[in-house]
């Protein structure tokens, strides 16, 4: 092996364990998600299959492929909307692999072994020594985080999960509870336990008085695992629903799913939406049906809710009928922690609404609604409602549903076309069921989302409402 053999070959295995580690931080570094469910499959082999065989078929003239590799590959990253993040692990990664493939490729030309270099064992060694590097940091740093929160006597630990509103419902929380307690919760939509291990080590604050958390899953036994480090004191699940079907194949699985996070030591109240069990606990008060009058606009949301012996009237510019919900748990955690009705009263009216999370934006003479990260079909639907009420043309971008059923989505069109005047579809996932069924006015499909910015200037005015629902990342 010569030097541009060597260099090349490094190059080509850094350039296929960027592509591979940039998948994995998108699936949660799960190798079978990046294998079995990546919604776009078709990179797989145009950016690692294929330059793969062609590395041994066209060994001769591998410097030139690789150039023209190195090309494609930048160019895939940058149409990407959400990059690679270079975190410790990531880092980890890269540089165990540059060591490995700089080992192997010297023992060969030690050797003085003939043909192609080694690419695929360094990937593997690489993925397997990260692995196994990460259970070992993680358990570590896990118990360090434990310690942390077990020294904590006075710390209250909320944690809230369900199929969706984990987020909102959590911030909706925070918000109302540091009107009375120094709050700390979760930044964006940290859910998982690793997530949630580095967060306490990190960036719990030592004066908190209450942390707020939320905790997601893919698998049976996440949300156990997640119960079991932070032994939460009150819980809630939220609302149930198909969300991430593909996953736990049954609602039920779901709902049990879900229901781990009532398995905690130190646990004194739960609230469980009534969408989940009818099964009583003597530390469940179920919810869902508590709330009356109510009245959402594009203005804000009001409604009345039952407390004890008292009739609360709410009101908050917070927008979406689907938020009663949030903020009925809201209301119970609260009052829970000691918090008096009028002090509730005030938390709730003061409420900002969660970015991302049905955000209204007035700009250029048009109303945007940005629910990007909102992806079920409650509130999507919802989110149609409210561009109903608006007088002028009523604009929508979105990719459909994601992680859900053709049932649902056809659901969704047919809200669309009663009551929009133009859809931009983005992305391919549901390209076909919305092209085939969408009978809007004006019906725009964009592959992925690198022309929305120019197609928005051109096809939106003022007077315009604008809705961007479901966000989804172009790797979906």
């Amino acid at each position: 092996m010569d030097i541009l053999d060597l260099i090349t070959n490094v190059i080509f295995v850094m350039a296929l364990g960027f592509y591979l580690i940039t998948n994995l931080q998108w699936y949660d570094y799960k190798i079978s998600r990046v294998v079995l469910k990546h919604h776009k499959p078709l990179w797989h082999f145009t950016l690692f299959i294929f330059p793969f065989v062609l590395y041994y078929v066209a060994a001769d003239y591998f410097t030139a492929v690789l150039a023209v590799y190195l090309l494609a590959l930048g160019f895939w990253y940058y149409r990407l909307d959400k990059k690679l993040v270079f975190t410790w692990r990531v880092k980890r990664f890269l540089i165990l692999l540059f060591v490995l493939t700089f080992f192997l490729d010297m023992v060969t030309a030690i050797k003085g072994m003939a043909g192609p270099s080694f690419v695929f064992l360094p990937l593997f060694l690489a993925y397997v020594g990260s692995k196994g590097i990460e259970s070992f940091l993680f358990m570590a740093y896990k118990r360090e985080a434990q310690k942390k929160l077990m020294a904590r006597k006075e710390l209250k630990i909320v944690c809230v999960t369900g199929s969706y509103g984990k987020t909102s419902m959590k911030n909706f929380i925070s918000q109302v509870l540091s009107k009375k307690y120094k709050v700390y919760a979760t930044p964006r939509s940290v859910n998982t336990i690793a997530g949630l291990v580095r967060d306490v080590n990190m960036e719990l604050p030592d004066d908190c008085e209450v942390y707020v958390c939320e905790a997601g899953a893919r698998l049976r036994g996440d949300i156990y695992t997640i119960a079991q480090f932070l032994h939460p004191h009150i819980v809630v699940v939220g609302k149930v629903g198909p969300q991430h079907l593909e996953y736990f194949k049954t609602l039920e699985n779901i709902q049990r799913t879900k229901l781990e996070i009532i398995q905690s030591d130190r646990l004194q109240r739960a609230f469980v939406h009534n969408s989940v069990t009818s099964e009583p606990h003597e530390k469940v008060t179920f919810f869902g049906d508590g709330v009356s009058n109510v009245e959402a606009t594009l203005e804000g949301l009001s409604f009345d809710m039952q407390l004890h012996d008292e009739t609360l009237h709410l009101q908050t510019d917070v927008l979406g009928a689907f938020n009663t919900i949030n903020l009925e748990a809201t209301v119970l955690v609260a009052d829970a922690l000691g918090m008096e009705a009028g002090e509730i009263q005030k938390g709730v009216s003061g409420l900002k609404s969660v970015e991302h999370r049905l955000q209204r934006i007035d700009a250029g003479g048009k109303i945007i609604l940005d629910d990007g990260y909102n992806g079920n079909i409650d509130g999507m639907l919802e989110d149609v409602r409210l561009l109903s009420l608006h007088p002028g043309r009523k604009v929508i971008v979105t990719p459909g549903l994601v992680e859900s059923t053709r049932e649902l989505n056809l659901e969704l069109i047919e809200a669309i076309n009663k009551v929009c005047d133009v859809a931009i579809v983005t992305g391919q996932l549901n390209a076909d069921l919305f092209d085939k069924h969408l009978t809007v006015a004006e019906k725009i499909m964009l592959g992925d989302k690198s022309q929305l910015t120019k197609v928005l200037g051109e096809r939106t005015r003022a007077g315009d409402i604008i809705l961007f629902a479901n966000d989804a990342p172009n790797f979906i």
